[in-house]
């Protein structure tokens, strides 16, 4: 039966797919094109009932990496979607139409890495004051510039 989950999503979302990793027999990690993501969460979440668990956000040298994570609680998987958004055009569709209980921390991702989540219902600051400066991102890398 667990394996079956994990083979449908597999299968389902195949031509999606830029990485597949299986950490363990119980973790996967699959490495998706932002432009596939409302899919590819209606798949998991919607028509397979995976538990979203939570979104986050990495600064690393290619660009903002955002982690959907989910878990098949009965099954005892955990399945998490990974997609990276270039720094430069830092902007991919929100998911809180599908999971209302991603508003908050895409809204927390917002301001700290700087993403714009388009189509998200409420981007008011979560957590920083209105007089912290709208371009000055707390969980980004400075970029050191070479002298």
């Amino acid at each position: 039966m667990a394996n079956d989950v994990i083979k449908k999503l597999k299968g389902k979302i195949e031509k999606k797919i830029l990485h597949w990793e299986e950490k363990s027999p119980k973790r996967y990690y699959i490495t998706i094109p932002k432009e596939d993501l409302l899919e590819v969460v209606e798949f998991i979440f919607v028509q397979q009932k995976a538990r979203f668990i939570i979104e986050s956000g990495i600064d690393t040298p290619r660009g903002i990496e955002i982690l959907y994570h989910f878990s098949f609680d009965r099954l005892n998987k955990m399945v998490t979607l990974k997609v990276l958004v270039s720094k430069e055009k830092c902007e991919i569709e929100s998911i809180s139409k599908l999971i209302p209980g991603a508003n908050w921390i895409e809204r927390e991702i917002a301001e700290l890495l700087g993403v714009t989540f388009l189509n998200h219902p409420d981007p008011r600051r979560l957590l920083l004051s209105e007089d912290w400066p709208r371009k000055e991102y707390p969980l980004r890398q400075k970029v050191k510039e070479n002298k």
